[in-house]
This record gives structure tokens, C-alpha cells and sequence, in this order.
């Protein structure tokens, strides 16, 4: 036990500065000298009220977040099925806390962004979702949720991209739905006094490059355009060589990432009969396998080379959050069920 790496749940006093204390090493508890409470290890992690072990739901939420069937863990474990859905619940809102805490505090210099859309057929309708990935890290960093494809879901995805972002020149790559172009011009801009009476008027960013990948239906099916809607093409070609985001126009980086959930959540597969009947549980798993993508999860094309002599040089995975500077190594799934989210005074 370590005081110095908690904090009270109730006031947000650290143990950095000397105010938690441990209270009882049986019980592995801790106690706050500011508003003398105490409180359990497990608070504020995804373990908290579990009454089966700790490693049992551990090695549950890995498999979800890859993929695995709940059906096969309840088979396999002797699980209840609720138990299992209870578990991936509470996994999915620390996934959502552990986000807001690190992507969600964090700003970069972006460069290159690609968003896209995912149609989902839930039992009496569809769900839309759009997500957004920065291209040169590969660190998803952005969802968004609704019944329809609406610019209002754009929207709120694309302000969270601009949360993450430093006013500098950016490239969005998107499809070929004419919605972002208005989309943009809401999320991207900043609110600055005119006037003699200071009047805060939103001002649009003028740096950000828009480019679509126009796909034909139809008849017209295979052929695809390459359009700059926003911008010139030297400004997109020059993002795109700074970010490594490939010689043309593509989103293929979100697409991936697309297909990558997709294989993993089988009510996001194209052609299944798994269909999804409560939207809030796959909120909780999207955000479940986006963030194990990001913390978690080694990603091939991120590898560097550290040169030990002019010949010789040693390979170094990284995982997403690793190559944005969020961490300086991969997490286990058991970090990230553990990692406690200190509120902001």
C-alpha cells in the first residue's frame, strides 16, 4: 500500500502533500487527514463493490475488449450473464473516466485528423456512431452517439477533437457527407472580444484543411473522388507529409480503426444477427475497446528503432498513447481497471 499515490474521494486531498494515511493494512484502507474519512484501495476503480476476485474480472474484461462472446465467457467461467454485463458496464465507465482524464485534459498539435461513421441496426431502429482518430499517433480521440446521421452527432464529435487540438494548421479527413463543412466551422473556433463593450463573438479557426473521399453509389459503384472542400492542395499534401498520412487523399487510418471495432463487437458487424437491443451498453463497450486500443495495445506501424551501434538496433513497440506522450509504457488491463480518476478543483 501507498499513500502517496491516492487520494480522498471525498475532498481530493492527495497523498502527494502527506494527507492520506493507511488506515488499516487488513482491510487495505486508507484514511484522509484533511476531512478524517476513510476509504477502501478499490474506490474509485472499476473493482470497486466486487465481490468475485479481482483477477477473474480481470482476465472477463480482457476478453470482452478483444472480442470474445459473452455467451462463451458465461460458459466457460460459470459466470451469470448479468454478472458479466454488470462487469463490462462498470469497465466501460472507467474506460470513459480514464479517457476524459488523460485525452480529454490533453492538447496536441494535431495535424492530421480523419473521422468517420459507423450505421448500427439495433432491434426498432439504427444507431449512428462517429469517431475521430489523430493520424500520426494513431490515438483515437473521439465519439459520438445518435439515433440518426445528424450534424448535431458531427458536431459534439468534432468539438472533441478541437478540445484535444492547439490552434495550429490541421487537416480533417473525412467522407463524403456534406455535413462537415458546416460541422467544422462550429467545432473549430474560439470566442473573442469586439466592440467597444467587449462582445464575445465565435470566431472561426482559419487554419483548418478539409479534405472528402467522395464514393459513388449505385451504378456508379467503385469509383471514388478525391475532393479539397476546404483549403488549397498543397496546404492538404504538406499535412499529410508532416503526419505520414499517406501521398493522396484517404481516410483509410479511420477505417481501420472502424474495422478493428467491428471485428470485436459483433452488433457493429456488417451482416450478423447479433443486433443490439440497449444503446447505453454499447457506449460502454466502445468506449471499453477504444481505450485498451490506446492504452493498451501494441500498434505495429509505431514501432521505432533505437540504433545501439551503427549496425545493430533494438525495435520498440509503442502503443498509441505511448507514441502521444501519454505514458512511457503499455498498460495492463489491470492498470487500467485500477486507474483512479482525481477530480478537477
Amino acid at each position: 500500500m501507498n499513500p502517496q499515490d491516492q487520494f480522498c474521494p471525498s475532498c481530493q486531498a492527495s497523498g502527494k502533500d502527506g494527507f492520506i494515511s493507511i488506515h488499516s493494512q487488513k482491510e487495505r484502507r486508507y484514511r484522509c487527514k484533511a476531512c478524517g474519512k476513510s476509504f477502501s484501495e478499490r474506490t474509485g476503480t472499476a473493482y470497486w463493490a466486487l465481490k468475485k476476485s479481482e483477477s477473474l474480472m480481470t482476465v472477463v474484461i480482457t476478453l470482452l475488449a478483444y472480442g470474445c462472446p459473452s455467451a462463451a465467457i458465461v460458459a466457460a467461467f460459470g459466470l451469470d450473464a448479468r454478472t458479466v454485463q454488470a462487469w463490462q458496464a462498470k469497465a466501460g465507465k472507467q474506460s470513459w473516466a480514464v479517457h476524459e482524464a488523460t485525452i480529454g485534459r490533453k492538447q496536441w498539435d494535431l495535424v492530421h485528423v480523419q473521422a468517420d461513421e459507423i450505421k448500427v441496426r439495433m432491434q426498432g431502429g439504427l444507431l449512428w456512431i462517429t469517431m475521430a482518430l489523430m493520424v500520426s499517433t494513431r490515438l483515437w480521440l473521439a465519439v459520438s452517439f445518435d439515433r440518426v446521421r445528424s450534424k448535431t452527432m458531427i458536431v459534439d464529435c468534432l468539438k472533441q477533437v478541437a478540445r484535444c487540438a492547439l490552434c495550429r494548421p490541421m487537416l480533417l479527413a473525412v467522407d463524403g457527407m456534406n455535413m462537415y463543412q458546416t460541422a467544422l466551422k462550429k467545432a473549430f473556433g474560439a470566442k473573442h472580444p469586439v466592440g467597444k463593450q467587449g462582445r464575445l463573438k465565435w470566431v472561426e479557426w482559419g487554419n483548418v484543411v478539409l479534405t472528402q473521399v467522395v464514393k459513388a453509389r449505385g451504378n456508379q459503384a467503385g469509383n471514388v473522388e478525391q475532393v479539397v472542400a476546404i483549403g488549397t492542395a498543397q496546404q492538404a499534401a504538406d499535412l499529410r507529409q508532416r503526419s505520414k498520412g499517406g501521398s493522396a487523399i484517404n481516410s483509410s487510418f479511420i477505417e481501420r480503426f472502424n474495422a478493428t471495432i467491428r471485428q470485436r463487437l459483433a452488433p457493429l458487424a456488417r451482416r450478423s444477427r447479433n443486433t443490439l437491443k440497449v444503446s447505453q451498453r454499447l457506449e460502454a463497450q466502445v468506449y471499453l475497446m477504444g481505450t485498451v486500443y490506446n492504452f493498451c495495445s501494441y500498434h505495429q506501424s509505431l514501432t521505432v528503432a533505437l540504433y545501439i551501434t551503427e549496425k545493430r538496433k533494438h525495435r520498440v513497440p509503442r502503443t498509441p498513447a505511448m507514441a502521444a506522450a501519454l505514458t512511457d509504457h503499455r498498460w495492463t488491463i489491470e492498470e487500467l481497471l485500477k486507474f483512479k480518476v482525481q477530480a478537477v478543483k
